[in-house]
């Protein structure tokens, strides 16, 4: 009988570095089942991956604009002093998207006094009251023609401010000054050439007529006038301009500056005059309180250093 055969011993394969089993050479590929289960397992920790990778670039990002934020902070306040100069009052600056809107109010001048509100006085006492202050001489040359301020009793004005005006009007740029002749205001005693009145409009009309001039519109006394060493100027107008200048939005201010120099211009000698033509620029001897006839209101006499005078009337 021959000889029996010993089984072969089972060769196990060697095991590779990361101990795991090799498998034999020439045997048959395992189940791929096992490989996508094990593709399986890695996907979420490459999501993991990606998102701690999201997550770091955000981070990077965020402090870069912090650093940048600050570098932004750090140039304003290098700021020069022309850069921090504050913006004109008429060009304010415009707020910034983050900061609330300016307030009208704040941003915008305030409209101009065309007239003033209330009753006016129609009559007064008939005695007035001096601004007894000596005032500057104005304008640099010529003859020196001193005058006073008054003001009616019970018209409701301030002599001072009165004469304040009256000074402002007359100092110019632009007042007869600007030609060869000075003007001071004196007091009430002082010697003087001649007085400029505040009085109502009852009063007015009988110190204009008693000079020969009749100031009456509809019966009733309504422009200022110049008599002989007295200068009339109707309450009336001093406190609410006439209805033309007014509805030309020009302001009051501009219509008491116009009637003290052009009742003074009479004062000095000088006559009506007409407008030269439509759109230009009225002369201050022109009637502006009666009309403008296509002129703009002005109330100066000279304009850029030269008397500004229109076609006799």
């Amino acid at each position: 009988m021959p000889p029996a055969r010993r089984p072969t011993p089972t060769r196990r394969a060697p095991a590779s570095a990361d101990g795991r089993r090799r498998a034999p050479a020439g045997s048959p590929p395992r189940d791929a089942g096992v490989d996508l289960t094990r593709a399986r397992h890695r996907r979420p920790a490459r999501r993991r991956r990606l998102v701690e990778l999201v997550a770091l670039v955000l981070a990077v990002g965020a402090a870069v604009a912090v650093i940048a934020d600050r570098r932004a902070d750090v140039g304003a306040e290098a700021l020069t002093p022309e850069e921090l100069a504050p913006a004109p009052m008429l060009a304010p600056a415009a707020a910034s998207p983050s900061s609330p809107a300016a307030s009208p109010s704040a941003a915008a001048p305030p409209p101009a006094v065309l007239r003033l509100p209330g009753p006016v006085p129609s009559a007064g006492r008939g005695s007035f009251g001096y601004d007894d202050r000596t005032g500057p001489v104005l304008g640099d040359a010529g003859t020196l023609r001193r005058y006073r301020v008054a003001v009616e009793s019970g018209a409701g004005e301030d002599a001072g401010q009165f004469a304040a005006a009256v000074e402002r009007a007359l100092a110019g740029p632009g007042s007869w000054v600007d030609g060869e002749l000075r003007l001071q205001q004196v007091g009430a005693a002082s010697r003087h050439d001649f007085t400029v009145y505040l009085a109502t409009a009852r009063t007015a009309g009988r110190m204009c007529a008693a000079g020969g001039v009749d100031i009456r519109v509809g019966g009733r006394p309504y422009t200022s006038c110049r008599a002989p060493g007295k200068v009339i100027v109707n309450l009336e107008r001093w406190r609410l301009s006439v209805p033309h200048f007014v509805s030309a939005k020009v302001p009051l201010s501009v219509y008491r500056t116009y009637v003290v120099n052009h009742e003074v211009g009479h004062q000095l000698g000088h006559r009506h005059e007409r407008c030269p033509g439509r759109g230009r620029v009225a002369p201050v001897m022109m009637q502006q309180t009666l009309f403008l006839n296509g002129c703009v209101a002005n109330p100066w006499p000279y304009r850029d250093g030269r008397r500004y005078a229109g076609p006799r009337l």
